[in-house]
């Protein structure tokens, strides 16, 4: 991986939205890019990952009881969604596996690493975290207008399913 790679892919995120091309330099030092095949597991459930990913390429199963006879998945993610931004934030485990589905590229920043810029360029940090609430407010709202359409569902129903 080249320093360009990094730009480039850190630019083109989420996480970058805010930042100036100095400032996206800075932070493209410290993000790695990680290929993964059909299968493989980024984050395992119940574990604690102190890494924010960035889905680039490809896809990835949010699946509860990985490898069991009761797995499920719950959700599956895209190019251009954040995966373990609440952990990343909190250091709390992973609800569920985050697997790949198919080829799949991240790129990936770790928490202490976004951390050491602290005293050397507290507005990378500041918009970096900016960029991980918007996408988290997005969630919520999302969350919240599914509840509520279930919630009149089952209202019209009136409780049948």
């Amino acid at each position: 991986m080249t320093d360009q790679n990094a730009f480039d892919a850190l630019r083109g995120t989420k996480l970058a939205a805010e930042l100036t091309d100095e400032q996206c330099r800075t932070l493209s030092e410290l993000v790695t890019l990680r290929d993964l095949k059909q299968g493989e597991i980024l984050a395992s459930e119940g574990s604690v990952d102190n890494h924010l990913y960035v889905i680039l390429a490809g896809h990835l199963g949010v699946v509860k009881h990985a490898g069991t006879s009761d797995a499920i998945t719950i959700n599956t993610l895209t190019p251009g969604d954040f995966v373990d931004e609440m952990g990343f934030m909190d250091g709390t485990e992973a609800y569920a596996s985050k697997i790949a589905l198919g080829d799949t590229r991240v790129l990936g920043l770790e928490r202490e690493k976004l951390e050491s810029l602290l005293a050397t360029e507290p507005l990378i940090v500041y918009r970096v975290m900016r960029a991980i609430i918007r996408v988290v407010h997005q969630i919520q709202r999302r969350l919240s207008m599914h509840q509520m359409e279930l919630s009149n569902y089952i209202y019209k129903q009136h409780g049948r399913y």
